[in-house]
């Protein structure tokens, strides 16, 4: 049996020809005729989905629903479900002090974390031929959503014990889920932390990577690796505090030059990104989608340690002969380079 983890991202590093790693996995949607609100509520049909991609698309690793409302929910968010978007958070439940003492860790099984977590145990059963990621969101924005994303920033100026006190449970039980997962057989996971990119470089110092590194620290291993994920437009200037997280692997978003984020990753550290997942595998097309992969590998695949990758969760409704489109221009990129040392 294959053993993944931090020996996986070190192959993936060294290989002159690396398989791109999108996130990609509500898209599955429309290979099972499903809806999203269907795909969330159902363990089988998201192990399925898992394993339709992983069929079509010859990427590195399987990497499972990007919902970052599902560990809220747990808290007692209100959810807004829709049938063809991601489910997202409505509103607050922590505003003040008091309610954040008084706010309850919830157990991994809660809500939808269950079906999330047999999930993961389903899709490794079925998925044996590359790693398995299961999706997580970072603690600094499972708070935000808690105490409501547009006060979030405000709290950390006006109110930081209050924040300090929820990233004290969202970090606590990030480490029970990831553990859950870890249990279930996943090789990883991918752990979502855009909203940090809101923040100051100071301010997520203080209130988002230490708590990083605390999950990482408890759950990282040579066998299970967390990725961190940032998806904000301030992640360069913050990249030193970033890698103090420890994590396995690094992922960024397009709103950054990836080719300018490569000088600041050590050699020795994997990092992806960053194909609009929006304006380009939802928006594009097989034509734009091209151009703009090949432009992010031409800047970015002189550094070892890059892996081509769309810069966020790519939508449910992303057309399919976009994705396609992508994996053929990684293809054509690498047949190139080839082609050129030949």
């Amino acid at each position: 049996m294959k053993t993944y983890g931090k020996a996986w991202l070190e192959q993936l590093r060294l290989a002159p020809v690396k398989k791109a790693l999108p996130i990609i996995s509500f898209p599955a949607i429309q290979l099972m005729d499903i809806s999203v609100r269907e795909l969330i509520s159902s363990s089988d049909a998201q192990a399925k989905g898992m394993q339709l991609v992983a069929q079509r698309l010859d990427a590195a690793a399987s990497v499972s629903l990007m919902d970052l409302s599902v560990e809220a929910e747990c808290f007692g968010s209100t959810i807004r479900f829709s049938d063809d978007e991601v489910p997202t958070v409505v509103g607050s439940v922590v505003s003040s002090e008091e309610e954040a003492r008084a706010l309850k860790v919830p157990a991994v099984g809660d809500g939808r974390t269950g079906i999330y977590v047999e999930a993961i145990e389903k899709a490794v059963k079925a998925i044996t031929d590359r790693p398995v990621f299961a999706g997580v969101i970072g603690p600094f924005s499972l708070a935000g959503r808690l105490m409501d994303v547009s006060e979030a920033m405000i709290y950390c100026y006006e109110e930081p014990d209050m924040v300090h006190t929820i990233m004290e449970k969202t970090t606590a039980f990030l480490i029970e889920y990831c553990k859950a997962y870890k249990q279930a057989g996943a090789n990883g996971v991918v752990m979502a932390e855009p909203l940090t990119g809101m923040l100051s470089p100071n301010l997520a110092e203080e209130f988002s990577h230490p708590y990083v590194k605390q999950i990482v620290e408890a759950v990282q291993d040579d066998d299970f690796a967390v990725i961190y994920h940032n998806c904000g437009n301030s992640t360069i200037q913050m990249i030193d505090s970033i890698l103090e997280t420890g994590s396995a692997a690094y992922h960024f978003g397009n709103a950054i030059d990836m080719a300018e984020m490569m000088t600041h990753i050590p050699a020795g550290t994997v990092a992806m990104g960053n194909v609009d997942p929006a304006g380009e595998f939802r928006n594009g097309t097989p034509e734009s989608i091209r151009a703009a992969t090949l432009g992010v590998m031409d800047a970015c695949c002189k550094y070892p340690n890059f892996v081509i990758s769309s810069g966020c969760d790519i939508p449910p409704l992303s057309r399919w002969e976009n994705i396609d489109a992508f994996f053929a221009a990684v293809n054509e990129f690498y047949a190139g380079t080839a082609a050129g040392r030949g």
